[in-house]
């Protein structure tokens, strides 16, 4: 009886390579990998040709998906090569590690990234420790040289290091538990008969390994662990993630170069260069023969300048950023996104077990020919098209599912049938999928299933279910909304804070708009968006009394929205603009906001005397602040109405000259505020009237003695002398 142990380092393309060549000299009976037991019949599947790493076993606990866990696997990580030799030589291959069931049942992960558990956790940094002994001070940089750029991992060597390494250490309850369950499933193979038992696990577990003993010891570690119910399926991982992964063997920073290095073990700088050529060629960056001939040059020499056996990633990105980019540091970043970390996704076959709405959005995005990508690209829709159409009502149905492989963009230009959209697939929206699995089958179903959910949660705010009709109808699921819209008829009868319902209006008036637009039905709208209306202009005076600065701010966005939701209601805006003009005239308003009604009056062609409300707001009888108040109410949005108005420009100017010094440094605040929100060029148009003398009708008598000394100083800031 024979166990070889075959010490590794997770996503390691040298590693990856020796175990391979090991395996195929060893010939084993059974491969134990370091990975959960439950996914042991899924092993068959990493020989299924639709398998295209990067994937990653997960496993979940049903109905409570926020306790999952990934392992991912590169086609440079040894376990994957281990699973693919004993698929191919027609061997059995189990995973040996401490089975998911248990670890998902702890209470609190220990290290993990966001909302998944970590399956891995190691206390002392190996590495790190064996290249300090060895002069290092970057343990990659070690790694690479004593081991990944050597081609042949000498396993007896590594087991020696890690043995002096853990020497006097001892492992924490959760170490000792994963440890003691592979020692365990070493005793069954031996057990069932298997006489060549090759175990492939991460290079810091072989110490522990090296001597199985007894199975007493181990039992009382594993006595009562605690267990959950757990699920376990394959699913698509990226480079992207595995650069930035801090669970299963740790992250690798470069998967893109260690992708290289295992599938080009001949000339790997040479080639490595000449493909970043092409891809800075593929961006209009010329990049020539004799640049790359230079460059593999200048990688080579580096190398030998700092004793290495092969030029590694800093060598080729230092070559690379003089020689190919000339010291420009975008194409660098360019070459380490496409290349260094890389945009690879993963894919599952077919006939991996999966929750049918997965498999019910994959066959969708096989139809709208929608392919899921690690890299986030653009894609610009339009809405009149049924292909389009039918992309967008996906989208937005998956965000609803808490799915956001689309995030909305603005679009160029106004049209109302285009949309802009950023796509990104994640490997955690299979988890979201999972969880969103009891709602339905089809992404349809559950959608419409999880809007009548939150539909009918306790204590939904009312902009919330308004603003659920929007997402409805842009997923087109109408039968949905029966339910949200009873809910809104409830809530708004018993709901008596009016800014509550000016919250609510704009969405639900927009999503009257959307229908029309996307031809779908929303039968009930217009009657619940108009009596809202009435509502609001019924209770706005009782609403815009008695309010503190930041609450009047915050009414005056208020009115914003329903002024412009108003519009696309018939006969909405006339019912809103006379709510208003009962209350221009009325005293006591906060100056935000009878600064923003008249602005609004004015606009609408319901005033004619703006000059003279404005003349009185700001003078001497009011304070200066509320006269600043009222003058960033009136011209928030926008300050074209001064470069075309000298009137109103001369009155601001006018107030701003006779303000005291104290009063002047009061209200600065506000009026930056107030300048700072318009555009440069309105900025520039004000300045250059001001300047011109076009913001006052008399003529200004400037005192030259007083000016002098003011002049002087200035003119010496500036070295005119």
């Amino acid at each position: 009886m024979t166990i070889t142990l075959l010490g590794v380092r997770h996503h390691g393309p040298g590693s990856a390579r020796a175990v391979v060549a090991e395996l195929a000299r060893l010939k084993p009976d059974l491969v134990l990998i370091e990975g959960p037991p439950e996914a042991d019949g899924l092993v068959a599947l990493a020989a299924d040709p639709g398998m295209e790493p990067p994937v990653a076993l997960l496993a979940h606990v049903p109905g409570d998906p926020a306790k999952a866990a990934f392992w991912p696997f590169a086609t440079f990580s040894p376990e994957w090569q281990a699973l693919r030799y004993a698929a191919e030589a027609g061997i059995p291959a189990r995973f040996c590690d401490l089975p998911a069931a248990h670890s998902l049942a702890e209470k609190e992960p220990e290290e993990g990234d966001g909302d998944v558990t970590p399956a891995q956790v190691v206390r002392v940094d190996p590495i790190a420790s064996l290249a300090a002994a060895a002069g290092y001070d970057d343990p990659e940089r070690w790694w690479e040289d004593a081991v990944e750029h050597r081609g042949d991992t000498p396993f007896e060597v590594i087991a020696e290091a890690m043995a002096a390494v853990r020497e006097g250490y001892t492992p924490d309850e959760r170490e000792a538990r994963r440890e003691a369950y592979m020692r365990r499933t070493v005793r069954v193979a031996i057990k069932e008969g298997f006489g060549n038992i090759a175990v492939v696990c991460g290079a810091w577990h072989v110490p522990a390994l090296t001597t199985i003993g007894p199975a007493a010891a181990d039992d009382r570690i594993l006595k009562g662990l605690p267990k959950v119910k757990a699920e376990m399926t394959w699913v698509p991982w990226t480079h992207g993630r595995l650069a930035h992964w801090g669970g299963y063997g740790a992250g690798v920073t470069s998967p893109g170069w260690y992708a290289h290095l295992f599938a080009t073990p001949d000339r790997p700088v040479e080639r490595w260069l000449a493909a970043a050529a092409g891809v800075l060629r593929d961006e209009g960056i010329p990049v020539s023969s004799a640049h790359v001939i230079e460059s593999v040059r200048l990688a080579q020499s580096l190398a030998v300048v700092r004793d290495r056996p092969l030029a590694g990633l800093a060598e080729v990105t230092e070559a690379a950023r003089a020689v190919l980019c000339e010291g420009d540091e975008l194409p660098v970043e360019l070459i380490q996104r496409r290349m260094v970390v890389g945009e690879r996704l993963g894919h599952v076959p077919d006939s991996t077990p999966m929750v049918p709405l997965q498999r019910h959005l994959r066959e969708e995005q096989r139809r709208l020919r929608l392919k899921p990508e690690a890299l986030d690209r653009e894609l610009e829709l339009d809405l009149r098209k049924p292909l389009d159409l039918d992309r967008s009502r996906l989208l937005h149905r998956l965000r609803l599912l808490n799915v956001p492989w689309g995030e909305p963009r603005h679009t160029r230009g106004k049209g109302t049938f285009k949309e802009a959209w950023a796509l990104q697939w994640r490997p955690e929206f299979d988890i979201s999928l999972i969880e969103a699995a009891p709602l339905g089958v089809t992404v349809p179903a559950a959608a419409t299933a999880r809007i009548a959910e939150v539909a009918a949660r306790e204590g939904a705010a009312l902009a919330d279910l308004t603003g659920l009709v929007e997402r409805a109808l842009l997923a087109d699921l109408p039968e949905s909304l029966p339910a949200v819209l009873a809910a809104i008829g409830d809530r708004a009868a018993v709901d008596t804070d009016i800014r509550h319902l000016m919250a609510a209006l704009p969405a639900l008036v927009r999503a009257q708009r959307y229908g029309d637009v996307r031809g779908t039905p929303a039968e009930g709208l217009a009657v619940i968006a108009t009596s809202l209306l009435a509502r609001i202009c019924a209770g706005l005076s009782a609403a815009v009394s008695g309010l503190d600065d930041e609450n009047a701010r915050g009414m005056v966005a208020h009115i914003d929205a329903v002024t412009g939701a108003s519009a696309l209601l018939d006969e909405g805006r006339e019912r809103w603009l006379g709510a208003l003009r009962g209350l221009a005239d009325r005293t006591g308003l906060p100056g935000i906001i009878e600064g923003r009604i008249v602005r609004i009056l004015f606009d609408g062609d319901r005033l004619a005397d703006a000059d003279a409300r404005m003349s009185r707001a700001v003078s001497l009888a009011h304070p200066p602040a509320r006269a600043a108040a009222w003058i960033e109410g009136f011209l928030s949005g926008g300050g074209l109405l001064l470069v075309h108005d000298p009137r109103l420009l001369a009155m601001v100017d006018d107030w701003l000259v006779g303000l005291r010094g104290d009063a002047f440094v009061e209200v600065l605040p506000l009026l930056r505020r107030t300048f700072g929100s318009f555009a440069p060029p309105e900025r520039r148009s004000i300045a250059s009237r001001v300047r011109s003398g076009a913001a006052t009708e008399k003529d200004t008598v400037y005192d030259d003695e007083r000016a002098a000394p003011a002049v002087r100083t200035v003119m010496g800031i500036l070295g005119s002398g």
